[in-house]
């Protein structure tokens, strides 16, 4: 998930539709009777930090307190893994840093898997309904255990400069001609290199069902090293570098390269053939937390409104979690954050149930 601070306005991701919000903001006053407008009532909210966190804080949460009464205390979280052993530790002692936590892919299923998430009831999220269905994580018994909050792309990005012509293909990060030219995400667990491969190459990511599936993707993503200038873990540094054309052309995240696009900057990004990389967090609850489920239902009901997902989508620059035609979004505004084309889907199953041996033969073809 890209972060930036404000200073480097890196990342874009949001007022409320006007013509929807009253449609949208009924289910909750009809829903919670005994909440809406409750005073006093405060939630806490795990997110990611810098840039994210500063968006909502200033764009969302002042709307939200003002429809529902409950104000909202926002806390800043790291990605991936290390949060997710922040709320399992905590859950063992019977508490949590947070009542609602924004989750990544493979966390959210690890949590799931191990038993740390409350089961949600859907009845008291009614505008669940327009969240994507692909985006309603369950766990082995059937129960909803985490809801789409946001999404965003990973695409084919270049200096305009170096690279008049843009490339049209995830293929063309493998030709020739661009050898010694690219930044690619230096960690199996969120480049999703081997799932463009997979889809690219082996007819589609259950290819990455097996071992040897992963190893035969791998040793294609291996055929990329002459043409890799920088294995980046460093969001920053590569952007940098992309916009001065030293590394002109890689993977990097489609909001950011648009505000760098924004700011004269000779870069563009370029939703490849086979559909951008897409990636998504979402809204969960620890166990641990569950005294505050009816507080999180008003939450999560809130955040899964057409009307708030165009607001993240102008203000923040995410790509909304519900389906194009119950918002407003014009053409311009959509494409600036989304696509229609069928995008890489992150085999997040893959990824956490083989993550040391995804690592290992990771590492093997980044050292070989």
């Amino acid at each position: 998930m890209p972060i930036k601070n404000v200073a480097n306005t890196s990342i874009g991701r949001r007022g409320l539709l006007k013509g929807l919000s009253g449609l949208a903001i009924a289910p909750l006053i009809t829903g919670f009777p005994n909440i809406v407008r409750a005073q006093e009532k405060k939630l806490r909210v795990g997110l990611y930090g810098g840039y994210f966190k500063d968006t909502f804080d200033a764009e969302i949460f002042p709307d939200f307190t003002a429809a529902t009464g409950i104000e909202i205390e926002s806390v800043g979280e790291p990605t991936g893994e290390v949060w997710l052993i922040q709320l399992e530790q905590a859950a063992r002692a019977g508490t949590s840093p947070v009542d609602v936590s924004m989750m990544a892919g493979v966390p959210v299923i690890r949590g799931a898997n191990s038993g740390l998430w409350a089961p949600l009831d859907p009845n008291k999220i009614p505008n669940m309904k327009y969240i994507k269905p692909d985006l309603v994580r369950q766990n082995a018994k059937g129960e909803v255990v985490a809801i789409g909050a946001t999404s965003w792309y990973v695409t084919l990005v270049s200096n305009t400069d170096v690279y008049p012509e843009a490339p049209t293909s995830w293929k063309d990060i493998w030709d020739p001609k661009y050898k010694d030219s690219l930044g690619l995400l230096a960690n199996v667990g969120n480049s999703y290199l081997l799932e463009v491969a997979a889809k690219v190459y082996f007819g589609g990511i259950n290819h990455l069902d097996t071992d040897d599936g992963i190893r035969e993707a791998c040793a294609k993503v291996g055929e990329l090293k002459p043409n890799v200038r920088l294995w980046y873990r460093d969001e920053a540094q590569f952007e940098q570098a992309l916009k001065s054309g030293e590394i002109p052309m890689g993977q990097y995240f489609h909001d950011v390269t648009r505000l760098a696009v924004q700011d004269g900057f000779p870069v563009r990004s370029t939703m490849p053939i086979e559909g951008g990389i897409y990636d998504y967090g979402t809204w969960a609850v620890t166990k641990a937390a569950a005294a505050s489920l009816d507080l999180a239902y008003v939450y999560m009901d809130y955040m899964s409104q057409p009307s708030t997902q165009a607001t993240l989508a102008r203000k923040l620059g995410s790509a909304p979690v519900v389906e194009r035609s119950t918002m407003d979004l014009t053409d311009e505004e959509f494409n600036s954050v989304s696509s229609e084309i069928d995008p890489v889907r992150p085999h997040y199953e893959m990824q956490a149930l083989k993550t040391d041996f995804i690592n290992q033969v990771w590492t093997e073809m980044q050292q070989g």
